[in-house]
């Protein structure tokens, strides 16, 4: 560690650790003077050809000079970081930064010459390309707003690594080099690039960990029973298509073999790659398993093993070494304290979990926190939902535990591009970056159904579960899953429920829905529960009990047929002496008219009709016995779940009907369809950020300067609240103080009549409810009168802090506030003012920057927002200059992060235009790194 006097302190926040291209994971971090043997060792591994691309001359070795230079840094004006893996350099990046001539200078000179320099051996895995954000987001923060690379012509891959940036350049020839220069500040491609790399790199370390190659057991016990040796029959029984070991250090030397599977001491006795080990030893051995491996090439793990986080302080810090541990030799883990995973794919057949039983193959993926949530959905999905019929299955399933390292995030980018799975199905007790998440949400969303099912919402995450504090509440959060396509649910019967829908039936193309079925109670039911869900449900028609399979097939054909029409719930009874057969022809009959009208999603209720509910399905040899609410045992020579055969005269690709044992969780299932489509369609056109002529946007930027060069952070004056909002066009209204009466009538003066009088303390701000505030005084008698009555009923003037302010036009008072969150990042809220949406908890939410589309949802999204629209007669308030007041003033915290809060309350919306009566504005210093800095895994 550097500790001259001369240099700055050693930036700790440099260290990160990355995701590379091909899954791996590196660490990068500043190069000190302690690298000099570690930077020699890299250098004799570079080849000559790679030393020539870096010097433009043969360069054999490093000199002692050399050495000196390259690991003696300021941390200001010289720079180098190095990415590592197994604590050895794999690559470098230095700058220096010069002036107008090129040589070296400091602040506030802003170019910097950039260059790198990779082992041969790591070159095509992106490591040059996650240096580059780097280098480029420590340079940002040191004033250096340029970067300028000489490169050789032939030296085509560096060339790529800067062209493929995204960012703003200039291209020279001169002297047979090529001369590179680019402006670091993020574009929106460079962020695009970034983000693309992000995911590919995210899921290709996760689809290593699901479709390993081979697999290792470490802790498989020698007898029968225990946590290594369940899963490792577990992984045998499923068919596993890999290599798979069973690697115990207690078993005799002379042992090769356990339950039919290759077993060894150590994972270093096994002959070839290993890709994915299980760990199932105690927590205390795991430190050596885990250097075993990473000295071995094993590239992720699976940690059953507990007594880490969840167990309190000495194991929570006994997780972050085990993350650090791990990471150092590029490994990715999944866990601890994990259930574990399960891939159905023909082509993978891994069931590397506690789950005795392998669900039936499908196109559905199930993600939990919980190992019990994970055994209860596994569960219901493998009864069909536990009393819910219809086929479903999964193709990959992860159960993260302390999710140390490989969360929810991670899983969604392998989701989103799994040709596999075609629906996502999250348990979530926390989570850990709700921006990240918010936009790899909305990504999936757009391609394919996301529902989530959140736990812990009304308190702390587990114990084992290291997050970020959020001080935006439950709701709030909710409100923005949603705003990016996330279908939200309370249960996991809900999760599963539009599970069903989803996965076999098509998206509503709007919520008008035919009722229909042999049961006048039961269609009436349906119906007040789609009114209940705001779906537009025709009158129910019933077919009596004596309707027959070929009457259902007739009212259902003529119902899809019907272009009033976008989804259809059959409901149904048990006739007196109705059998088997019956269920299987009605079944049958609704599955034909279904699948000749497959555009609209077609739903069951049925009522205790066990036979129906086995003929919809087609898994006969994973559905529930009639009239038993167990699932079926496991039989002693089980066959792999891949080979299972379905339901005779039940085709693989045949049209499936999900049922429901009752009408409102049909309906409710129906009704998160019907949103959610409609979001699909609204996304395919999300508006765009406007621009507006009159923001001065150089000019705020000069006045928060200013502004926090007084201190760490502050709530700004009125005079200076004023003059920031005024730089994007919004203009508040004077309130000119009134601590006497005869101040008061100077300034309703001053102000001009009529005037209101408000009292300002904080307990009585913004409550006109308790009688401080006084409107439409006209002269300056009322005003006096005002002020006497004010002072008598609530104190003295220095107690009430009274002001004046002229009268705005009458319209519906509103609140706009915008706010950053620590873990969510900038988000922009709007309510009407007043007790009783505070009350009701009535207030919107979105996502900043804002779209023009978003800013009309955001004012129609709140339940009274007909009060805005001419309610009961009363004048329409300009909806459009509010709308232009929540984009205006989400593009002053989009392109200020200093700025952390604003609060305009109230907003007057008048029948034209609309008057801001009360602004305050907070500021602070910029975080050092934020989720617009380079790519990053959490840090340990």
């Amino acid at each position: 560690m550097q500790t001259s006097p001369d240099r700055h302190e050693y930036p700790a926040h440099w260290e990160a650790d990355v995701v590379l291209r091909d899954g791996g994971t590196a660490r990068i971090r500043p190069i000190t003077v302690d690298d000099a043997d570690r930077l020699v060792s890299f250098y004799e591994q570079v080849s000559d050809e790679s030393k020539y691309y870096r010097f433009f001359a043969p360069y054999p070795r490093l000199s002692a000079k050399d050495v000196h230079r390259f690991t003696h840094h300021d941390f200001v004006d010289r720079v180098g970081l190095a990415a590592t893996v197994g604590g050895e350099f794999i690559a470098t990046v230095r700058y220096d930064r010069i002036g107008a001539d090129g040589t070296p200078a400091s602040a506030p000179a802003d170019e910097a010459e950039v260059a790198f320099l990779v082992q041969d051996a790591h070159q095509g895995r992106g490591v040059a390309s996650a240096l580059l954000e780097h280098i480029g987001a420590v340079a940002r923060e040191r004033g250096i707003r340029r970067f300028a690379a000489e490169v050789l012509p032939a030296n085509n891959k560096m060339i790529k690594v800067f062209t493929d940036a995204g960012y703003t350049q200039k291209r020279s020839f001169e002297d047979g080099v090529v001369r590179l220069e680019f402006d670091l500040e993020p574009t929106d491609r460079s962020l695009a690039v970034q983000y693309a790399r992000e995911h590919r790199a995210e899921a290709r370390s996760v689809q290593r960990l699901l479709a390993p190659g081979s697999v290792a057991v470490i802790g498989a016990g020698r007898t029968p029973g225990g946590v290594g040796r369940s899963v490792l029959g577990n992984i045998r029984d499923a068919g596993y298509t890999g290599r798979l070991y069973a690697v115990n250090k207690a078993l005799p030397e002379d042992q090769k073999e356990l339950d039919g599977v290759p077993a060894r001491r150590s994972v270093r006795d096994i002959d070839g790659p290993v890709d994915l080990v299980v760990v199932a030893v105690p927590a205390e051995h795991v430190p050596e398993v885990v250097t075993e491996c990473g000295e071995h090439g094993v590239q992720g793990l699976v940690v059953v093993s507990a007594g880490y986080a969840e167990s309190g302080p000495e194991g929570r810090e006994r997780q972050r070494a085990l993350v650090r541990h791990a990471r150092t030799y590029g490994m990715r883990i999944i866990g601890p304290n994990a259930f574990g995973i399960i891939n159905t794919s023909p082509r993978v057949r891994l069931n590397a979990s506690l789950a005795p039983e392998v669900p039936r193959p499908g196109r559905i993926g199930l993600f939990a926190q919980s190992g019990a949530i994970g055994i209860a959905l596994l569960s219901r999905l493998h009864r069909r939902g536990g009393g819910v019929t219809g086929v479903t299955g999964v193709s990959t399933f992860v159960s993260s535990g302390n999710r140390a390292d490989v969360s929810g995030n991670d899983v969604l980018q392998y989701w989103y591009e799994d040709p596999d799975t075609d629906v996502v199905l999250m348990y979530l007790e926390s989570i850990g970056n709700p921006r990240k998440f918010t936009r790899l949400a909305r990504r999936t969303a757009a391609a394919k159904p996301l529902v989530v099912v959140q736990g812990a919402r009304h308190g702390a995450a587990p114990q084992g579960h290291a997050v970020r504090a959020t001080r935006l509440p439950h709701a709030t959060v909710s409100a923005l899953l949603r705003q990016a396509g996330v279908i939200r649910v309370d249960t996991i019967t809900e999760l599963v429920d539009a599970g069903l829908l989803l996965d076999r039936q098509p998206l509503p193309a709007g919520p008008r829905v035919a009722i229909l079925g042999n049961s006048e109670s039961l269609g009436l039911l349906t119906y007040d529960a789609c009114l209940a869900e705001g779906l537009r449900p025709h009158p129910p028609q019933d077919l009596t009990t004596a309707a027959s399979a070929a009457d259902f097939h007739a009212a259902l054909s003529r119902a899809l047929a019907d272009d009033r029409c976008d989804a259809v719930v059959v409901t149904a009874i048990p006739a007196v002496g109705e059998g088997s057969v019956g269920d299987a022809a009605l079944a049958q009959a609704l599955r034909s008219a279904s699948a000749a009208a497959p555009a609209k999603p077609v739903l069951v209720v049925h009522v205790e009709l066990g036979g129906l509910a086995q003929a919809l399905s087609a898994a006969a040899s994973t559905a529930p016995q009639a009239g038993s609410d167990n699932p079926p045992q496991k039989d002693p020579s089980p066959t792999p779940a891949a080979a299972q055969p379905p339901a005779a005269g039940a085709p693989e690709d045949a049209h499936l009907i999900p049922a429901y044992p009752a009408a409102e969780r049909a309906v409710r299932a129906l009704g998160q369809a019907v949103t959610y489509a409609q979001w699909r369609r609204d996304a395919a056109d999300p508006g765009k950020v406007p621009e507006y002529d009159d923001i001065d946007q150089r000019g705020a930027a000069a006045l928060i300067g200013g502004l926090l060069a007084r201190g760490q952070g502050l709530t700004l004056g009125t005079d200076e609240t004023c003059d920031l909002l005024g730089h994007y066009g919004v203009r508040v209204h004077r309130a000119l103080p009134a601590p006497t009466p005869d101040a008061a009538a100077e300034a309703a003066g001053t102000l001009g009549y009529p005037v209101a009088l408000k009292a300002t303390a904080p307990h009585l701000r913004h409550r006109a409810d308790l009688g401080g505030v006084r409107l439409d005084l006209a002269d300056e008698d009322q005003l006096r009168r005002s002020y006497a009555e004010l002072t008598e009923l609530f104190g003295t003037p220095e107690e009430l802090r009274p002001v004046v302010q002229r009268m705005a036009p009458r319209g519906v008072d509103v609140v706009v506030r915008a706010v950053i969150d620590p873990a969510a990042g900038a988000v922009l809220s709007f309510g009407l003012a007043g007790a009783a949406s505070q009350l009701l908890g009535d207030t919107a939410h979105r996502l900043i920057p804002v779209t023009d589309r978003e800013a009309t949802s955001l004012v129609r999204s709140i339940r009274t927002a007909p009060l805005l629209f001419g309610w009961r007669g009363s004048a329409p308030a300009d909806t459009r200059a509010l709308e232009e007041l929540l984009l205006r003033v989400s593009r002053l915290v989009d392109d200020h992060p200093e700025v952390v809060a604003v609060t305009l309350e109230p907003v007057v919306v008048a029948s034209h235009g609309l008057s801001v009566l009360g602004a305050s504005v907070r500021l602070a210093p910029p975080p050092v790194r934020d989720d617009l800095g380079p790519r990053t895994l959490p840090a340990y």
